[in-house]
C-alpha cells in the first residue's frame, strides 16, 4: 500500500520538478530574448543614423586630408549600412511608399505583395524610427526581430517538446518492459502453483477411492469429491495463466449462478446473495468460463471479507446492444480514494494476510483475456462498493 503512495507521490514530484524547469527555460529565454530586442533596436537607430549621415555629409573640402577624411567618414557609414544581415527593415517615403529594404526575400513578380504583408508585421512589432533627412523629408523606418531571436523564442518550445517526446518514449518502454517482467512472474508463478497442486490432488482422489470401500458416509463422500473437484478446477486456472484462453460462446447466467452457488455452501449464513437478474436468462458472450468464475469469486470473497463476515453481496446485471454490464455491490467498509487507484495493482492489500493478488489477476482475466473492462464503479466509506464488469458480447 505505501509502495504505491510512495511511487504516485515520486510520479507527483518528478511532474512537479520538469513543470519547474520548463517554466524556468521559457522566463529565462523571454528575458534573453527582451535583452536582444533591445540591442536589435539599438541597431536599427545606429543604422537609421547612418542613413542620415550618409546623407547629411556636409564636410567642406579645403585640403587632400579633408577629403581623406570625408571619405572615411562616408566608408564608415556605409560599413554600418551593409552590416545589418539578419534584421528585416523596411524604408517608407513621406508619401508611404516604398524606399529601401533589407534582408526581405521576394520574387519581383510579388514585391508589392510581400512588401505589403511584412509591413503589418513590422507595425504589429515595434515602433517606427524616424530618418530626418532635413528640409521636412522625413523618412520612416520599419523593422521586426531577427531570424535569430525568432528562432531563439521558439526555442524553449521545440526544448520541451523533444524532453516531453522523450520521457513518453522512455515511459513507455517502462510500462512494456514491466508489463513484460510482470507477464513472466505471473506466468511462473501459476505454471508451479498448478505443477505443485498436482500430486496432492492425485493423492487425495486415491483416497476418496479407498473411502468409498469402506463404511463411510456417502455424504461426507460426496463433499470431499467436490472439494477435490474443486481443486482440480483451480489448478485448471492457474495452467492457464500465461497462454491464450480459449473463449466459448456461453451463457453467462449459468456462470454466475453457478459461482455464486458455490460461495453460497462455503459462506457465513450472515452473508446474504441478492441475485438482480433472472437466473433462467439466457445471455451469451465469449467466456472462458473457468478464469471468469474465479473473478467473481475473487470480488465476492474481498466482498466477504469487507463485511466482515456480515451484509449483503448484490449482483445485478444488464444487457445491452453490443456489451453486457455486470455490476458487484457489497455492503462493507468502503475503500478510500487513495487506495481506489492502486487496488488493482499487484501486492496491493488492505489486509494483513494474503498477496494482494487477488483483484490484479481479476483485472487481467478481464481486460486482457477478454478484452473487457473492471473497476470501481462507486465507493463510499462505512456504507459499500460497487464494481463493475463490462463484457461485450
Amino acid at each position: 500500500m505505501d509502495i504505491y503512495l510512495k511511487r504516485r507521490r515520486g510520479k507527483i514530484l518528478l511532474l512537479i520538478f520538469a513543470v519547474l524547469i520548463g517554466v524556468a527555460s521559457i522566463l529565462y529565454t523571454n528575458w534573453l530574448t527582451k535583452k536582444m530586442a533591445n540591442e536589435e533596436r539599438n541597431k536599427v537607430e545606429i543604422w537609421a543614423d547612418a542613413i542620415k549621415g550618409i546623407n547629411n555629409a556636409t564636410i567642406e573640402i579645403t585640403t587632400p586630408e579633408m577629403a581623406q577624411l570625408q571619405t572615411r567618414y562616408l566608408q564608415f557609414l556605409g560599413m554600418v549600412s551593409e552590416k545589418n544581415t539578419t534584421i528585416p527593415i523596411l524604408i517608407l517615403n513621406p508619401d508611404r511608399t516604398f524606399n529601401t529594404d533589407r534582408n526581405i526575400p521576394y520574387r519581383e513578380d510579388r514585391k508589392e505583395e510581400v512588401l505589403q504583408r511584412e509591413l503589418k508585421k513590422m507595425q504589429d512589432y515595434a515602433a517606427p524610427i524616424p530618418i530626418d533627412l532635413g528640409d521636412g523629408y522625413k523618412l520612416m523606418l520599419y523593422y521586426r526581430e531577427s531570424t535569430i531571436l525568432r528562432n531563439l523564442q521558439l526555442y524553449p518550445v521545440i526544448q520541451l517538446a523533444v524532453i516531453m517526446i522523450f520521457i513518453l518514449v522512455a515511459y513507455f518502454a517502462f510500462v512494456a518492459t514491466n508489463r513484460a517482467e510482470q507477464n513472466q512472474v505471473w506466468v511462473g508463478m501459476s505454471k508451479e502453483t498448478a505443477h505443485q497442486l498436482g500430486t496432492p490432488i492425485s493423492s487425495l482422489m486415491a483416497w476418496i477411492e479407498l473411502l468409498k470401500l469402506k463404511d463411510v458416509d456417502p455424504n461426507l463422500i460426496k463433499e470431499l469429491e467436490q472439494d477435490t473437484s474443486r481443486l482440480e478446477r483451480i489448478t485448471e486456472r492457474f495452467s492457464k495463466i500465461g497462454s491464450k484462453p480459449e473463449l466459448l460462446r456461453v451463457n453467462l447466467i449459468e456462470v454466475l449462478n453457478s459461482a455464486v452457488t458455490y460461495l453460497k455452501r462455503r459462506s457465513s449464513d450472515k452473508v446474504k446473495f441478492e441475485l438482480n437478474y433472472d437466473t433462467n436468462a439466457y445471455i451469451e458472450t465469449p467466456l472462458n468460463a473457468a478464469l471468469f468464475s474465479w473473478v467473481i469469486e475473487n470480488l465476492c470473497k474481498n466482498a466477504i471479507d469487507a463485511m466482515s463476515n456480515h451484509g449483503t453481496i448484490s449482483i445485478q446485471v444488464k444487457e445491452k446492444e453490443k456489451q453486457v454490464n455486470i455490476d458487484l455491490t457489497d455492503t462493507g467498509c468502503g475503500i478510500s480514494k487513495n487506495h481506489q487507484k492502486s487496488i488493482f495493482h499487484p501486492g496491493f492489500s488492505t489486509k494483513k494476510r494474503g498477496w494482494g493478488l487477488g483483484l490484479s489477476l481479476a483485472k487481467r482475466i478481464v481486460e486482457i483475456y477478454h478484452k473487457g473492462k473492471i473497476f470501481i464503479k462507486s465507493s463510499e466509506m462505512g456504507k459499500g462498493t460497487t464494481f463493475r464488469i463490462i463484457l461485450y458480447k
